[in-house]
């Protein structure tokens, strides 16, 4: 009959140099199916590192191992990890439950690993701990039990997959004494039901109570009492299961990342500072650019882009004559012209009543309607007629009738003086809101040139003249025709023209330009909220490397310990992400309430700025999940 596990010339040495260990010098050993078998020896002696080895947490330097027949020195890291979980149970001396989870989640880990169902394998984990008088301990965390409970713990985990192999290193050196009798009782029963145990223990007395006992020391086999011949007990069948599904991995990984992240609040939330911000930023000023681009378009719709605006060269240094009204009308014999506005600024007092204040006054004809499609919502323009004769007639904006009539009242029909001059209302105009520039363009008087100049200021040079184009498809055509009948008219070109459609796309683009740098700056912030996420890894990592030694020992592949600490830090860096968008939300409120901004949220803008979050994580957290990985599980649980 083929042994179980057979060794032969079995070497492990550690270290190179002056700092060479050589623990292991030649064991040769046979341990059949059944068998309880006590391995003795002093601390020092290497009964440890034979364990690691014969369980395939550690490879030997040198020499074969067997097992069931199977050389397992070709085998690969995951292939050792699959015979782990099928085959064998550890159960250490120092118990290596993993703090973050219950008694039923440890003892179940095992069978996580070999692909059970959530449901099956809770329900297994529940009998075990229930047969070992756990029972209303099951969702106990290892802080919250005596150490002998801890230890029966970890015997449920050892059999939770069927553990035909019992490894047992110094199971009774933590704890008690009445503990201590209780755990080999235990070991005791799993051997007459079939299981292989093996006891590594430096106690004489407890290696007793095993049916073979081998004694190491130095490396060597001292002694053996050899193998007790029982032919009632038949080898322990071992439970097999599929790897589990990518999908059914992945939701116990987040589950588990979700408690760990949880298990340190504060830290965690330092780390996700980097990408809260980041993402905040992002969502938050892209929402109050696109407000603010999408106020300024409506604004400017409201104005109009169909006009070429002509204004005074103030810069030259040649004599320049000053805009007039000639000029005006001159501009109106142009093709593709619908209408020229001259316009003259001045600032005046104007009261009304026992009410004052001061206000922009506009003297113009009436083509300012047709330019700026602005008209009268109550009473009506000025006439030809009193354009002509220069009548004290007026409109008022929104806005400064509000002020000197706040009572609500149709001032049209009423007077008001303009600097000491006596004018009266024809209308008041149509409310048209702030401009490009976040100016109230209601805050205003309109009247005629004329009535401006002959009744407050006297003669003057014009501020403006506005020219309305009617198909803004020939703009270049009709921006040289102004050009050259300007230029005729005053023998030089000392004047500029500005564009509406030209100033309202510069405008716009400048607007694109500082949404950009404003999404690369939050870019930045969720880059380096990436770095800490790595960072915190690797924390996360050093800390919890007999975690990962444990998952190993339990059958935990490599993939496994990848997506775990993977879909950490996914799930740290979408936690960061969704805070991130809270927060934004929570900026947009207050930047609507608070200060009256147009804010405007894009579920895009708000995707790939969870979806860079994520990213950024997956990117950043990559590494240090591959270093979780890669450990040794002998070096992750802290032994040799």
């Amino acid at each position: 009959m083929t042994a179980l596990i057979r060794v032969r010339g079995l070497h492990r040495v550690f270290g190179e140099g002056a700092a060479r260990a050589h623990v292991l010098r030649g064991i040769d050993l046979d341990i059949e199916a059944g068998e309880f078998v006590a391995i003795v020896g002093t601390s020092g002696s290497g009964k440890s590192t034979l364990m690691n080895i014969l369980g395939l947490l550690d490879r030997p330097s040198g020499g074969s191992y067997h097992l069931a027949g199977q050389d397992v020195s070709s085998l690969s890291r995951d292939q050792l990890a699959v015979l782990r979980n099928r085959l064998f149970g550890f159960v250490f001396q120092q118990y290596n439950l993993i703090p973050a989870l219950s008694a039923l989640e440890n003892v179940a880990l095992p069978a996580s690993h070999a692909g059970m169902g959530r449901d099956s394998r809770r329900a297994r984990a529940a009998s075990l701990l229930r047969s070992l008088g756990l029972g209303h301990r099951l969702q106990a965390r290892p802080s919250q039990m005596s150490g002998g409970q801890q230890q029966r713990v970890s015997i449920a985990r050892a059999m939770m997959n069927g553990g035909s192999v019992i490894l047992a290193d110094e199971p009774t050196g933590a704890l008690d004494r009445d503990s201590g009798h209780q755990v080999m009782r235990l070991l005791s029963d799993m051997a007459a039901k079939g299981h292989t145990v093996i006891l590594i223990t430096h106690d004489m007395q407890l290696a007793a109570q095993a049916h073979r006992t081998i004694r190491i020391s130095e490396g060597r086999i001292d002694s053996d009492s050899g193998r007790v011949a029982r032919p009632d007990i038949a080898p322990k069948p071992q439970r097999r299961y599929g790897a589990p599904p990518l999908w059914s991995s992945l939701r116990e990984a987040a589950a588990t990342a979700l408690g760990a992240i949880l298990a340190s609040p504060v830290r965690t939330a330092l780390t996700l500072s980097g990408i809260v911000i980041g993402v905040a930023s992002v969502v938050a000023m892209m929402a109050i650019g696109r407000g603010s681009q999408e106020e300024f378009i409506a604004r400017a719709s409201s104005i109009g882009t169909d006009w070429v605006v002509v204004s005074s060269d103030e810069g030259t240094r040649m004599p320049r004559a000053p805009l007039v009204l000639a000029d005006a009308q001159m501009l109106k014999d142009l093709p593709n012209v619908s209408g020229v506005m001259p316009g003259r600024w001045e600032q005046a007092q104007i009261q009304a009543g026992g009410l004052a204040t001061d206000s922009d006054v506009i003297g113009t004809d009436r083509d300012f309607q047709t330019v700026h499609g602005w008209r009268a919502a109550r009473g009506s323009f000025f006439t030809e007629q009193e354009e002509r004769a220069g009548a004290p007639v007026l409109l008022l904006g929104h806005t400064i009738a509000g002020r000197l009539f706040p009572d609500g009242r149709d001032p049209t029909g009423e007077f008001l003086m303009v600097n000491s001059a006596p004018f009266l209302i024809s209308g008041v105009l149509e409310r048209k809101g702030l401009n490009q520039n976040g100016e109230d363009r209601d805050d205003l008087v309109v009247m005629p040139l004329r009535s401006l100049e002959s009744r407050i200021y006297g003669p003057g040079e014009l501020s403006v003249i506005v020219v309305a184009l009617r198909d803004m498809g020939v703009l270049a055509d009709s921006v040289a025709d102004i050009t050259d009948a300007m230029t005729r008219q005053h023998g030089r070109e000392d004047f500029w023209l500005t564009d509406a459609a030209t100033a309202f796309q510069e405008a716009a683009k400048a607007r694109q330009a500082q949404n950009m740098l404003l999404g690369v700056i939050s870019a930045i912030s969720i880059f380096v909220g990436g770095i800490g996420v790595m960072k915190i890894m690797f924390i996360t990592v050093r800390e919890r490397r007999r975690e990962i030694g444990i998952r190993a020992a339990t059958g935990a592949r490599t993939r496994d310990i990848f997506i775990q600490f993977m879909t950490e830090a996914l799930v740290l860096s979408g936690i960061g992400g969704l805070v991130g968008l809270a927060l934004a939300g929570g900026i947009g409120i207050a930047a609507a309430w608070g200060f009256g901004m147009v804010v405007i949220f894009s579920a895009s803008v708000a995707g790939l700025a969870l979806l860079g979050a994520l990213v950024m994580g997956a990117a950043f957290g990559c590494i240090p999940a591959m270093r979780a990985a890669k450990l040794d599980p002998v070096v992750a649980l802290g032994s040799h």
